[in-house]
């Protein structure tokens, strides 16, 4: 065989068929973007200064942190942080940083960028302090007064000295508020650093378009496993029906918090286009009740509340089966749970029994205030509240129900503006003091709480701080189960469900897993 001049040998001759072949095949297009729908927007991205999934969403592919967690666990591993001591005392955390990581504008991820963007939310004193405070992940969890200080000991050394010894620490680094951020950009941004996003993460800050999308394209200079998608888009669809058609329609990839027919009703019209991943959540659903706020400082009444709730049928009609009751306000698959606390079962005659012991014979009048987008925890807040709205007005309480823009929502329980208002919690890590000391200790009812039912116990305080403290798990376990019981007792929130983590997505999507913490992580994921 000849072609021109040339007389092919067989190598040849299998060079040209290859070429002929790839020229005769439709060209291979490289999946390049992305869609995930999600129900509502971020308040902000500056990790340090939201509390919301929604924000941390995207802030967990342009941040990173000293320490992570292995994909689909809260088992701690290395982050920008490739290794670290204790002392002895549980006193001194030293980590030592890896070579070369930059941030996204090109300085140097070293000890003193690390520094800064601790002190920033520890010092009042410091230069950027004013630029997000206030902090309110940061006091939530106590670092506020645990940290003593944090100190560069060489430029890839950072030295953590606490006050006292505390078990949760080193997982609690691994949390979305304690990213390590560009101390350049934060300085020229200042307050706006939250529209400006600079990290070191696998992807990079594109644009953001206020209630319609947050785009993010792949860091080309990543220092780890560079991400499989160049382009990240997140779509922020309120409204339930509208995700749901656009899902359908296949304009969007990953679907998040799914009504429940929703589910039932991709699997039949989707057939294997779509598929689901789904875990249990490490979450909880609850109703807080403003302990600071009559009548709901009286433990009758809350107890009476708690009686009125018919949770079960919640469950059933709302969240279709894909959640379990709750007794707790932290899941049954965590370590420390106690089983054997104080249950209130559905009974409105006790409901009323307890209210005329308390001087109600009548009932009152109070607000509901109910979310207004879905949660994983909670996929249609509106419908909950009208179940609960309800079961009260069985016993004589007329609830009226009032809702608020996300971010004023947050804003407004956290100054406890609120009578009672439905909200939940995912662990950021596996461990109880994550859901019971940042949800219901004394400390966390100072404004801007996070204890938004402002319940203050000081035996529950002194146990919780011991629990803190000891790194004897079995003691620590023994203390928790203490602590879930006096909770019980006191009724100051009403815990609702546990539920499904469920995640609808195109069969396309390749990788995705699900964190026990509720990231939605796409770092790894990879499109057909």
């Amino acid at each position: 065989m000849t072609f021109g001049l040339l007389k092919l040998n067989f190598s040849s001759r299998l060079f040209l068929g290859l070429m002929v072949a790839a020229i005769c095949l439709p060209p291979v297009v490289l999946a390049e973007t992305l869609i995930f729908g999600r129900g509502g927007d971020s308040v902000g991205l500056d990790p340090a200064r939201v509390t919301d999934g929604e924000s941390f969403n995207v802030t967990d592919h342009i941040f990173e942190n000293l320490v992570t967690f292995v994909p689909g666990t809260t088992d701690v591993t290395a982050g920008v942080a490739s290794n670290w001591e204790i002392s002895a005392n549980g006193l001194t955390y030293t980590f030592t940083l890896r070579d070369g990581i930059k941030f996204h504008d090109g300085t140097p991820l070293n000890a003193e960028a690390v520094v800064f963007s601790f002190e920033r939310q520890l010092n009042e004193k410091h230069p950027a302090y004013a630029f997000g405070a206030p902090y309110i992940y940061f006091k939530a969890l106590g670092l506020d007064t645990l940290i003593k200080s944090v100190a560069a000991a060489a430029p890839n050394k950072v030295v953590f000295t606490l006050t006292k010894p505390e078990a949760p620490f080193l997982s609690s680094l691994g949390m979305q508020a304690f990213a390590i951020v560009s101390p350049t950009a934060v300085n020229k941004y200042k307050e706006d650093f939250a529209r400006n996003p600079v990290g070191s993460g696998p992807y990079v800050f594109k644009t953001w378009v206020k209630n319609q999308k947050v785009v993010l394209e792949a860091n080309a200079d990543y220092w780890g496993e560079k991400a499989k998608i160049q382009k990240l888009v997140f779509r922020s669809i309120p409204d339930n029906n509208t995700r749901l058609m656009e899902m359908m329609g296949q304009k969007i990839h990953v679907m998040d918090n799914p009504a429940p027919d929703d589910i039932k009703t991709l699997k039949e019209k989707m057939g294997k286009s779509i598929q689901f991943a789904q875990r249990p959540g490490l979450n909880v659903a609850y109703l807080a009740l403003n302990n600071k706020k009559k009548p709901f400082d009286n433990v009758l009444v809350r107890q009476a509340i708690h009686y009125a709730i018919n949770k079960k049928a919640i469950i059933a009609s709302v969240y279709a089966g894909n959640a379990e009751p709750a007794k707790n306000p932290m899941p049954p698959t965590l370590w420390g749970y106690n089983d054997d606390v104080k249950t209130y079962d559905y009974n409105p005659v006790k409901a009323k029994e307890l209210l005329k012991q308390a001087g109600y014979r009548d009932g009152f009048k109070v607000t509901l205030w109910a979310m207004p987008i879905p949660r994983p925890y909670m996929l249609d807040p509106r419908k909950v509240a009208e179940a609960i709205q309800g079961d009260l007005a069985a016993v004589g309480i007329k609830a009226q129900i009032v809702s608020y823009e996300w971010g004023t929502y947050l804003d407004k329980t956290q100054k406890g503006e609120h009578d009672m208002a439905l909200m939940g919690w995912t662990g950021d890590i596996g461990d109880p003091d994550n859901f019971l000391y940042v949800l219901l200790d004394k400390d966390n009812a100072k404004v801007p709480a996070q204890n938004i039912s402002f319940y203050e116990n000081d035996k529950l305080h002194t146990i919780l701080m011991e629990a803190k403290k000891t790194t004897d798990q079995k003691k620590r376990i023994t203390l928790y189960k203490q602590a879930q019981a006096i909770i019980a007792i006191d009724s100051p929130m009403i815990p609702l469900a546990h539920s499904l983590d469920i995640v609808p997505m195109l069969t396309t999507v390749k990788h995705f897993v699900i964190d026990p913490t509720g990231r939605r992580q796409f770092s790894r994921v990879t499109l057909e």
